[in-house]
């Protein structure tokens, strides 16, 4: 028997008050607190609930009572929809005031240490085209969204090109314009849609696993350099050939073209080998006179200019003196240990995927630097007190962990070692609190620096410096 739906009651005249975790917007009815997305504070709104809990709602919006002074208009067509960059409809002075006060408020209610003033969130000065990655996903229907349908009549559901509906694998949203990359960013999706479209190309459908094409990432750097990856859900090489000669010959930026054969039940690649078609394997970022290697599968900083002012921070906090061992844990490519190694007598860097370790090395290569040493393998694993032995006690340590956090028997380990200065970067202040908590003991917080590495979203880079006892 089918499932009753739920009747669920439409509040009329919700305040909304404050923005909560995850940067969602709410309110609070009869003591209940209700999330409405896409709105900002001092909105008042009739809200549609469409989910409830004892200790919460969420709903949408079907009618703007009052509208917030805070209020600026969205200049993306597709906000509100595609799940990206909900704070467009925020001042970008507000969204930076907001970062700061999240930080704030985690470092204090889960950390619960004491803390010096937190500098106010370092904002970035491009706040739209930021971007250097950004992965489209084909399907063979388009999503199609609430006005549409209201509006009636006959709708085409076409393929799309463009990104996930939020919380929903097989929804695909069609994107015309997107704001976070520059040129030739939407230039080359369209034009890869249309000569798909053209030319009988099969789109894929998440459900029966079938479409010939899958994904597209296109990678940018501040050198001008362009990287395209095409993804295929099977080894057509006609059409495969096809499809990127055409985007060679139209677009001659592209200095790096790349196919991947994906055949598997998901949309993953980083098990999988790009295979260069065309042009150089990787192309190259530029920091500080520094260069950096950037291959299909590496990781690197997706706000450039950004990261620049992100690892400065983090360079200066450390306070690095030339008889300094500095050990960089989670190093990824290796960008912070060879940014930091001309200020130190050596740098230790440890990561757990090989293929990243493996550009470290070759980004200190390229640079000339032949101070740092680098280790690929599980942390816990890795980092001991026989390592330390070994790689000499670090005066400095800088951790930029992924948002799980830290280890607790690595912080066992980096407190043994015990630096003079701990650096820590975290794109999670949630699990940095409870970190800090961890090392409450034996150090200080010095100073909290938030940063603000994507504009327009609820995300935010935090630096922190901590002082031994």
């Amino acid at each position: 028997m089918a499932r009753k739906k739920a009747n669920y009651p439409l509040l009329e005249g919700l305040e909304i008050t404050t923005l909560a975790a995850e940067g969602k917007a709410m309110g609070r009815w009869q003591d209940v607190v209700v999330f409405v997305p896409m709105t900002v504070p001092g909105d008042v709104v009739d809200v549609q609930i469409r989910t409830k809990r004892r200790r919460y709602m969420e709903g949408y919006v079907v009618r703007y009572v009052r509208r917030s002074p805070l209020r600026v208009e969205p200049f993306c067509e597709h906000f509100g929809v595609c799940g990206g960059c909900k704070w467009q409809n925020l001042p970008y002075e507000e969204q930076l005031r907001q970062k700061q006060a999240q930080v704030r408020d985690q470092l204090v209610r889960i950390g619960k240490i004491e803390l010096p003033e937190i500098a106010p969130c370092l904002g970035s000065a491009r706040t739209q085209f930021y971007r250097n990655k950004l992965e489209f996903t084909f399907a063979d229907r388009r999503w199609l969204t609430r006005e549409e349908v209201a509006a009636g009549g006959d709708i085409t559901a076409g393929p799309a090109v463009g990104f996930h509906i939020p919380n929903m694998f097989d929804k695909v949203l069609d994107i015309r314009k997107c704001w976070l990359q520059a040129d030739p960013s939407n230039a080359i999706r369209l034009e890869a849609k249309r000569f798909c479209l053209e030319h009988g190309y099969t789109f894929h459908n998440a459900r029966t696993h079938t479409g010939l094409m899958r994904n597209l990432i296109v990678r940018t750097a501040s050198t001008g350099e362009v990287m395209v990856i095409v993804v295929f859900g099977a080894d057509d090489r006609a059409r495969i050939d096809a499809l990127l000669e055409h985007l060679s010959a139209s677009f001659p930026q592209i200095t790096s073209l790349f196919y991947v054969i994906n055949e598997k039940l998901n949309d993953s690649v980083g098990d999988l080998d790009p295979v260069c078609w065309r042009g150089k394997d990787h192309i190259v970022e530029q920091m500080e006179g520094l260069r950096f290697k950037v291959g299909p599968k590496s990781f690197y900083q997706t706000n450039s200019a950004q990261a620049y002012e992100l690892y400065k921070v983090a360079r200066d906090f450390a306070a690095l003196g030339p008889d300094d061992v500095l050990y960089d844990l989670y190093t990824g490519t290796g960008t912070i240990a060879n940014f930091c190694a001309s200020r130190c007598r050596r740098v230790v860097g440890v990561e757990y995927v090989p293929e990243a370790i493996a550009d470290a090395r070759v980004n200190s290569e390229l640079n000339g630097i032949r101070n740092t040493v680098f280790y690929a393998g599980d942390m816990k694993r890795v980092l001991d007190d026989a390592f330390v032995a070994a790689n000499g006690r670090p005066g400095v340590i800088i951790l930029d962990p992924p948002r799980a956090g830290v280890d607790e028997e690595v912080i066992r380990v980096i407190l043994r070692a015990a630096p003079a200065r701990i650096v820590y970067v975290s794109c999670n202040p949630a699990t940095q609190a409870r970190d800090l908590a961890l090392m409450n003991e034996a150090y200080r917080v010095e100073a909290v620096q938030p940063v603000d590495m994507f504009p327009h979203t609820h995300h935010v880079e935090n630096v922190v410096k901590l002082v031994r006892r």
